[in-house]
């Protein structure tokens, strides 16, 4: 799962944005291998979309091999949208001066290798029958031909016609991947969140602020890694920068938990951030939200989801509603939580680069406290969508006064939490990704997509049917 070097020629690590140009030029250099191939036509027509490569490295699916000068020699992109138990291989090819040094396999077998950690059943891909490294390659490394005609691959098919793919010679394969064991990794999404709106409309004595907002979870955030230790110890394997061990609300996490449940197992923790710190994307409450629902599958205690969130509520208001992985509306401090069923919506998420310590915003004299209570139907109507921090950052942050402006040439941009990350509600993905592609150079945009079932939840549940 680490990055590593294979047999000392090159190594794998996960793609970067910055990556895209590279590796859209590494399929177009394979793609000449297919010169006078019945399905060079179709082949040379229809290239990658950089905006949907993109898109998939952002969620942690792409990984590239670099050779000695840390150069892209070649790449792997899984496609989540075989659905269920199964994930896809969308693409995987190598520059043909780096053909036949096992790149292609050690690729291969990573993405496998991931799979199996995120609790895949299997993987799918579609590719050519007649072509050594195509079928026979996959072939030899666990593959078997399946039915083209199961409905799985109906959409890969039409696809295929509408590029003039020649489907006499197309075959689909699978391969099946074991269950993860007792000492092996396992790998868990902990999805950012926004709120679609913020007011505080009172503070309680004990000097919470009462609040109103909805939470919408997003289809992208971080990525939690978790191995079981015998010896009871807990511990994070790479440093978070500005984040001590003691206050990682992932390790914090991991602690509550084993001490509720009375036990003496441990685990390693790895995070890939890829949300913000200081962001309003709930970046660490959901990380935390992710360790509690795991370590509950993972340690074997069964504990109910109330359970779960009343623990997560201990460590943050934000923490229970990624617990019980549904959008909703939330009042109280945050905790009290309604599912929300909401539009498919697409949203341009904004990062100013510019943390925005929450605490302080609570302190500021001029944040208001006193709002009207909201209503449901006044958000579906459209009618609420303010957010009470908005003015505070606005006066206190420039680079997220800026963000704000920028993005709101395009529409009516929004905070997400107490900030400063900023988001617009789109509805489509073109348009998000047009949007995207505008930003400029001081902030960095991610399109995300939002979801009604949080992505631990649907993790969750291809681990259980693993595991029984």
């Amino acid at each position: 799962m680490a990055d590593h070097s294979i047999a000392t020629s090159f190594s794998i690590e996960r793609a970067r944005p910055d990556q895209v140009v590279a590796l859209c030029t590494i399929e177009r250099k394979a793609v000449q291998l297919f010169r006078g191939h019945p399905a060079w036509s179709a082949y040379v027509a229809v290239s990658i979309p950089p905006e949907l490569l993109q898109q998939a490295i952002g969620r942690g699916l792409v990984w590239v091999a670099l050779n000695l000068s840390v150069k892209p020699i070649g790449f792997v992109w899984l496609d989540l949208d075989v659905g269920g138990a199964a994930i896809g291989i969308a693409e995987i090819d190598v520059l043909p001066d780096y053909g036949q040094r096992g790149i292609g396999a050690a690729l291969l077998e990573h993405a496998c290798e991931w799979a199996r950690a995120a609790g895949y059943r299997r993987i799918d891909l579609g590719t050519l029958v007649d072509v050594p490294w195509n079928a026979p390659f996959y072939a030899k490394h666990g593959f078997a031909v399946v039915d083209k005609n199961d409905p799985v691959f109906a959409y890969a098919r039409q696809r295929d016609r509408e590029n003039g793919f020649p489907d006499h010679l197309r075959v689909f394969m699978s391969r099946s991947l074991p269950a993860p064991a007792h000492v092996d990794w396992t790998a868990w999404p902990a999805p950012a969140k926004l709120n679609l709106f913020l007011r505080i409309t009172g503070r309680r004595p004990d000097g919470y602020h009462e609040l109103q907002t909805v939470f919408r979870l997003l289809d992208w955030g971080d990525e939690i890694r978790l191995r079981l230790r015998d010896d009871g110890d807990i511990r994070r394997l790479h440093d978070v920068p500005g984040v001590p061990e003691d206050t990682d609300l992932a390790i914090r996490a991991a602690l509550l938990l084993q001490s509720y449940a009375g036990i003496e197992v441990g685990v390693d923790i790895d995070v890939e951030k890829r949300v913000p710190m200081g962001g309003g994307l709930g970046g660490g409450s959901s990380d935390a939200a992710t360790v509690l629902v795991a370590l509950n599958r993972l340690w074997g205690l069964d504990l109910d989801e109330d359970t779960l969130a009343e623990l997560g509520r201990q460590l943050g208001a934000d923490v229970p509603v990624f617990v019980r992985g549904r959008s909703a509306w939330a009042e109280g401090i945050g905790e009290q939580l309604t599912p929300l069923p909401l539009p498919r919506r697409t949203y341009v998420v904004l990062d100013p680069h510019e943390s925005v310590p929450t605490g302080a915003l609570f302190q500021a004299s001029e944040l208001t406290r006193n709002a009207p209570r909201a209503t449901i139907s006044s958000f579906a109507s459209g009618e609420t969508t303010e957010n009470a921090f908005a003015p505070v950052v606005r006066a206190r942050h420039p680079r997220v006064a800026a963000a704000l402006d920028w993005l709101g040439s395009f529409g009516q941009a929004r905070l997400s939490g107490s900030g400063g990350c900023v988001f617009l509600e789109v509805k489509s993905f073109e348009r998000a990704v047009s949007i995207a592609g505008q930003c400029p150079a001081a902030f960095t945009a991610h399109v995300a997509s939002g979801v009604d079932v949080s992505p631990l939840q649907q993790a969750l549940a291809r681990h259980r049917a693993r595991t029984g």
